[in-house]
């Protein structure tokens, strides 16, 4: 089960280049089930997620880079690029902040992952967190691979 609250971005921390980070570029076959193939860096991924918000069942299988590539050709929407950057929290807890490329530059999400639903529920976000989008599907990467209705 993948447990995690997402989170809109106010302004991005000046030190983010301090930060590991991965390119990440990723596209649908189906986003009822969702079903994702991701390029991160140089490692190839099929995902499949079940329904749900804060709360949901997910699966990874690895893929090579020939299986990517042809399962890419098959991906319906847009590709979405991003990088993302890893930010320590206290707890052992990491921050996955996700910079948007086109069509969506501009666009910064912060989700973190929790071992349990208390967990999530008691978190509070940093300063420089804006509003929680965890139960809006509207900031679901497969929504935003639809390519029809960019957030404000």
């Amino acid at each position: 089960m993948e447990i995690e609250r997402k989170f809109l971005i106010k302004e991005l921390p000046a030190d983010l280049k301090n930060y590991p980070c991965h390119v990440i570029e990723q596209a649908y076959l189906n986003t009822n089930p969702v079903v994702r193939i991701r390029r991160q860096d140089d490692t190839y991924i099929l995902t499949y997620k079940g329904e749900g918000h804060m709360v949901r069942e997910e699966y990874n299988l690895p893929l090579n880079e020939t299986s990517y590539y042809h399962l890419k050709e098959k991906a319906d929407g847009i590709v979405l690029s991003k990088i993302r950057y890893l930010l320590p929290l206290e707890g052992e807890l990491t921050i996955e902040l996700d910079v948007f490329q086109a069509p969506y530059e501009g666009l910064f999400l912060a989700e973190v992952e929790f071992p349990d639903v208390e967990s999530a529920n008691s978190f509070t976000p940093p300063d420089w967190f804006g509003e929680d989008v965890t139960f809006s599907s509207q900031y679901h990467n497969s929504t935003l691979s639809t390519g029809t209705d960019r957030p404000q």
